[in-house]
């Protein structure tokens, strides 16, 4: 018999805040899978087991596993996972076009129907694989503080689609790479380099481009929604959505693969849902939407975003983190295209320039992350 450990063992961080809040991550779903015993071609079943890496079978018991008697090995099929991960950057967007549509509906009722949807669709899945509803004692503390985080990341980033021009929104969000690349140096004592260093440097420009504050650019500032209060308070809330985000995946590096994908979902829609409805009532701004269609996009928020989380977690299993890290920048490209064509809102030359900047320091993060990734498997392997 052979003990087969299927997956990629190396996530990257999923951008957005769609989780995404979604990140663009550190998390052990894509890639935590359970053991599978198998048996080894050329192995008697009286001989002795063998231990290997079998990246097709991710975690399905015999006599499911490709490497079961009289199976064949599917071929995988060539950029499958880079069309997921397109996919899912389209979902995501379009979970956020309609954010932008609803009208009178505060951020904070919007984050709460998603996190009704998620448990909806975690609560199944807690059943079957019986992983209980509470973790493992020692890690419920940071079960905990990841779900508190990332439903904040989600609140925070829904007030900033709504306040601020969508395009802008999304592009802040992708600085989230490399606000996890400085906040595992400081917590988990993680390498940053000068390189690290560099993209901390262009994300930063990126977002001063996008805020565009008047002691930079003077008191004049052009192409934004609204007021330039409103635009300001969404920059905030987009950069804290990211920093949130990129907090829950260095805990969630730091719980590891002993916790099931399953329930780090189900604290962050749980604990974020209780978040939610207690905020609700002290703002006073429950209530149900008066229209029709608001009530519709409501749904398409929630069957969207899940959408898009399925369709990224798939992408991770079959395809490498880097390159699905670096084809989640089509989150960027979307949010321009939809700002353009439905919301007739034309960006500026510091917003293109702004995400230029970050685009390029996301991309250069996670091809580094990636080429770390390959090498390590490498001497592995030696």
């Amino acid at each position: 018999m052979v003990l087969c450990q299927g997956g990629e063992g190396d996530a990257a961080p999923a951008a957005g805040g769609q989780e995404p809040e979604v990140l663009p991550g550190g998390e052990d779903g894509p890639g935590a899978v359970q053991p599978c015993l198998c048996p080894a071609p050329g192995v008697e079943a009286a001989g002795a087991e063998e231990r290997r890496a079998c990246g097709c079978c991710s975690g399905t018991s015999w006599p499911f596993c490709c490497q079961a008697p009289g199976t064949k090995k599917k071929s995988a099929c060539p950029g499958l996972g880079l069309f997921y991960t397109i996919l899912s950057a389209f979902l995501f967007s379009l979970a956020s076009l309609f954010l932008k549509k609803i009208e009178d509906i505060h951020s904070v009722e919007v984050s709460a129907f998603r996190c009704v949807f998620q448990m909806a669709f975690v609560l199944p899945g807690l059943i079957y694989y019986k992983t209980g509803f509470l973790g493992p004692k020692g890690k419920r503390i940071f079960l905990f503080f990841r779900g508190f985080l990332g439903s904040t990341a989600m609140v925070l980033l829904y007030y900033a689609y709504q306040v601020m021009p969508l395009a802008d929104a999304t592009v802040i969000t992708f600085t989230s790479p490399v606000f996890t690349s400085l906040l595992a140096w400081i917590f988990l004592k993680e390498k940053y380099s000068l390189w690290d260093l560099l993209f901390t440097l262009f994300a930063i420009t990126g977002v001063i481009l996008i805020a565009r504050p008047p002691f930079l650019f003077g008191s004049r500032v052009v192409g934004i929604e609204g007021s330039y209060s409103d635009h300001l308070k969404g920059t905030i809330a987009a950069i804290a959505s990211t920093l949130s985000a990129a907090s829950t995946i260095v805990i969630l590096r730091k719980v590891g693969k002993s916790v099931h994908y399953f329930l780090s979902i189900w604290y962050y829609a749980v604990i974020g849902l209780i978040g939610c409805v207690i905020t609700l009532f002290i703002l006073n701004e429950w209530r149900l939407p008066h229209c029709g269609k608001d009530r519709v996009f409501l749904i398409l928020i929630g069957l969207l975003g899940l959408g898009g989380q399925i369709f990224l977690t798939k992408a991770l299993q079959i395809e490498k983190a880097g390159p699905v890290s670096i084809m989640k920048t089509m989150d960027v490209v979307f949010a321009f295209i939809l700002q353009v064509l439905f919301l007739n809102h034309l960006p500026t030359w510091w917003t293109v320039g702004g995400a230029l900047c970050v685009v390029a320091s996301s991309s250069g993060t996670a091809i580094r992350k990636w080429r770390h990734s390959v090498k390590k498997a490498k001497q592995r392997e030696v």
